[in-house]
């Protein structure tokens, strides 16, 4: 039986985003997460629309759940709202 806090843990807290080399859950660009009888299901957002490396993202995402032992991961993509880093991030990206 997968859980939530597996997948935060062992995925998407060593899960880098290519371009910022800073783990997806540290980026808030997950905004929701639920797991029910082994299916996941991720609302993502990605630091800018046009991410070049948005679609391998979902996919090696995905992937890597489904080793952790998820039956079905589904991943939906929204912009709404769009990304704003926090300030925390900003700092540790050195935009504060």
């Amino acid at each position: 039986m997968i859980t939530r806090e597996q997948i935060i843990d062992n995925v998407l807290k060593k899960y880098e985003d290519p371009e910022l080399m800073i783990d997806v859950w540290t980026l808030g660009l997950v905004y929701d997460l639920t797991v029910v009888n082994d299916a996941v299901n991720i609302k993502l957002t990605f630091t800018s629309p046009l991410c070049p490396f948005g679609p391998a993202m979902v996919e090696e995402l995905k992937s890597l759940i489904l080793k952790e032992g998820a039956a079905s991961v589904a991943i939906e993509i929204t912009f709404e709202p769009p990304w704003q880093p926090s300030e925390e991030l900003k700092e540790m990206l050195g935009m504060a």
